[in-house]
């Protein structure tokens, strides 16, 4: 029986290997987002105690160094959260780049997978078509060979 092989095999394993870098990266860029996100959630908790710490103070007995202190912790905080939208900002630009590396890379292998599969079901026709013949033969040569035997 014919073995079927597949011309552009390496072709896709290359596919493959493409859409498993891509999953990768995809993981990676979420992973890179997500940690930014919680940097950005622990500045938020931090800037809301100082708040907090302020609004204690302001109740007891003024002093000024504290509130200075605080309202000084509270503006470089601030400053921190606007520069950690900017990172995460970027995070999610870079997940959605790898997000659309990754979609290309599916579909890349995909269509590899049914280029094979059409490959495939030609050879199996070919086969098929050749198996044919052969009884074909087989059966004329029998039908012919009878008439002589007798």
């Amino acid at each position: 029986m014919a073995k079927f092989i597949y011309r552009m095999q390496n072709i896709l394993n290359i596919k493959e290997r493409l859409e498993t870098q891509a999953k990768t990266e995809f993981a990676q860029m979420t992973l890179a987002l997500n940690k930014e996100e919680d940097i950005m959630r622990s500045l938020v908790s931090r800037m809301r105690a100082y708040e907090d710490e302020i609004r204690a103070l302001s109740g007891k007995k003024i002093n000024v160094n504290e509130m200075k202190r605080s309202n000084e912790a509270v503006r470089i905080i601030k400053e921190q959260i606007a520069g950690q939208a900017v990172r995460i900002k970027v995070a999610e630009r870079n997940l959605n780049m790898a997000r659309a590396k990754l979609g290309e890379a599916v579909q890349d292998r995909k269509i590899q997978e049914k280029l094979r599969e059409k490959a495939f079901d030609d050879f199996k026709l070919q086969l098929n078509a050749s198996e044919m013949k052969e009884v074909d033969e087989v059966v004329s040569f029998n039908y012919n060979n009878r008439g002589t035997g007798e």
